[in-house]
């Protein structure tokens, strides 16, 4: 199967939030890129997400898409609950958990570990609850969601000062900077 472009807004990040952000809000209103296979195909195509998923990619089939969802509902309610996570929440991210788990060995050039899948299609699901575990393993507070009230999008905040508020700059962060320059000048303009 062909995949389109990946239309959504915002890609590259860790691949548990590159999940939560294939849906997204812009000028044409809500989108969510995975409602059919076909958008479960461009996701599983982004380059980014190839990476991250190595050797647990999967066909992008009716299976994997609903294994991928139960995966993101989990997430939306991990990053809606941080730091305390909510029950029914890590319920479903552990379940999705259960079905992988990381073989290791010792070879003769070194350690090893190998992710292993109890199927192919709950490859994609299990590396992005995995992948939410190292973020918050490592620095849940960067963990974010965009500072818009009326963006829907996530990231991983990696900048060394950790101040970063918006999805992008070039988006939501240039639309605040010009809302609060409108604001400024049109009070400054009011005045007698």
């Amino acid at each position: 199967m062909t995949s389109a472009a990946d239309p959504r807004p915002l890609i590259g990040e860790p691949l548990s939030i590159d999940l939560l952000n294939t849906r997204w809000i812009d000028g044409d209103g809500r989108h969510d890129l995975l409602t059919d296979v076909e958008g479960l195909a461009v996701w599983l195509s982004s380059p980014h997400v190839r990476s991250a998923l190595g050797d647990l990619t999967s066909e992008a089939d009716d299976v994997t898409l609903e294994r991928l969802l139960l995966a993101r509902t989990a997430l939306d309610g991990l990053i809606a609950t941080l730091p305390d996570f909510d029950g029914e929440a890590v319920a479903s991210a552990n379940a999705t958990l259960a079905h992988g788990w990381i073989e290791r060995s010792l070879a003769e050039e070194g350690p090893l570990s190998v992710v292993r899948v109890d199927v192919p299609s709950w490859g994609p699901a299990w590396a992005a609850i995995d992948d939410f575990l190292r973020l918050v393993g490592e620095r849940p507070d960067r963990i974010r969601a965009c500072a818009n009230p009326a963006c829907i999008l996530h990231f991983y905040d990696i900048s060394k000062s950790g101040r970063r508020r918006w999805c992008s700059m070039s988006g939501c962060g240039n639309r605040a900077k010009a809302q609060r320059h409108y604001q400024r000048t049109t009070k400054g303009s009011a005045s007698p």
